[in-house]
């Protein structure tokens, strides 16, 4: 997962499907429930990459609280 982003304004072959996908009228809740599923989604891909970089690095919880601490 990268973080760096480039900037554009072509939209990709995903980004037009779900742009047909969701021309229609929807609900507010039915706008949040997709909302929440995205959130989930990337959430989930933070959590994963986290934790991979966390065991590359090697933390540990006491490296954790030096970093809260100002240690």
């Amino acid at each position: 997962m990268s973080t760096a982003q480039k900037s554009h304004t072509e939209l990709n072959p995903i980004q037009v499907s779900l742009l047909r996908l969701f021309n229609r009228p929807m609900s507010e809740e039915e706008t949040m429930e997709l909302k929440t599923l995205l959130v989930n989604h990337y959430s989930n891909l933070l959590e994963e990459e986290v934790t991979k970089v966390i065991a590359e690095k090697g933390y540990t919880q006491k490296d954790f609280d030096k970093m809260l601490n100002g240690s």
